[in-house]
């Protein structure tokens, strides 16, 4: 047999001496397994409220799952219980206290996966048009973040590790990084072109003759990931660009108006440096969905039809 609140104190002190966890994933895993532990304890199986591990099949894994989706556990969170879930039986395997891992191939149900922020050409236009002085530093290497970023679809980690040598001045074009360590060649706009010209005048002035970074800080050292969300938020705020701007959604606008110009996925995700074309796609769903509210719209029949619907749903 193996008690309930036995074991897992004895997983926690693996967890922390052991494995080193700190405390906050401590945390993570308690709030977790606790869950379980009280479903198991409210269930039929333990009427006494006393929970023997070694009893749970996956089954009763597969009712839990599907209660705390009920509740409004998301498909993310599931997926990280099941985990806990796992490991819990793993060590407790380990122990010789059971036999087998009931949470192994149970999934956690699909989350819907939410579509992304982008921000239109207008809206692009009046955060990009800035009247910022072209000799002031800062404003000169915000105004080159925020061109290059929309104009070659960069991850917020690609465009700070970038280095002086990244660049193609010659041939407009841009070496980066991605996840995996994967290099990917992408093209510069000339918008963006003009303002790395801009920067790279007034760069000197403010980073230490070491530092090889294209963007630096004040302190004259590669600047953070932090640090551009900041000055991002910032520049919209002075811009007054409606909705929150930060480094990702610019992203997603590039990728998104590609799309809708071009029509081309596989050069899309080939310019996003995705390793799955089913990353990309995400971006034909939003541009279905703008399709969409221009016919709903412009349709003279469209938004009828859809007010019909509305007064049959409320009978």
């Amino acid at each position: 047999m193996s008690s309930g609140n036995a074991a897992l104190d004895g997983f926690y002190t693996y967890l922390s001496s052991e494995r080193q966890y700190s405390r906050h994933t401590l945390s993570n895993y308690r709030r977790d397994l606790g869950r379980l532990q009280d479903y198991l304890q409210h269930s039929t199986l333990f009427p006494d409220g006393k929970v023997d591990w070694a009893r749970i099949e996956a089954k009763h894994i597969r009712n839990f799952v599907a209660w705390v989706h009920r509740e409004g556990l998301g498909g993310k969170s599931i997926q990280r219980l099941l985990s806990a879930i796992r490991s819990f039986y793993k060590y407790l395997h380990r122990e010789g206290l059971v036999k087998q891992n009931p949470a192994l191939g149970i999934q956690a149900p699909k989350s819907p996966r939410r579509l992304p922020q982008t921000l239109d050409v207008d809206q692009l236009n009046q955060l990009l048009d800035s009247d910022a002085g072209e000799t002031d530093p800062l404003e000169c290497r915000d105004q080159a973040i925020l061109e290059l970023i929309y104009s070659s679809g960069l991850r917020l980690s690609e465009l700070v590790s970038l280095d002086l040598h990244s660049i193609d001045w010659q041939e407009a074009s841009l070496r980066v990084v991605g996840k995996g360590s994967k290099e990917r060649l992408l093209p510069i706009g000339r918008k963006a072109m003009q303002a790395l010209d801009l920067w790279l005048d007034l760069r000197d002035s403010m980073a230490r003759p070491e530092e090889m970074a294209l963007f630096v800080s004040q302190r004259g050292t590669r600047i953070s990931s932090r640090s551009v969300q900041l000055r991002v938020d910032r520049r919209a705020k002075m811009q007054h660009t409606q909705g929150k701007v930060y480094p990702h959604r610019l992203r997603h606008s590039f990728a998104s108006h590609m799309l809708e110009s071009s029509g081309d996925l596989r050069a899309v995700q080939e310019l996003l440096g995705h390793s799955d074309i089913s990353t990309t796609q995400i971006y034909t769903h939003l541009d279905f969905r703008h399709l969409m509210d221009v016919y709903d719209k412009a349709h003279p029949r469209a938004h009828k039809q859809s007010h019909n619907k509305a007064e049959k749903d409320d009978d």
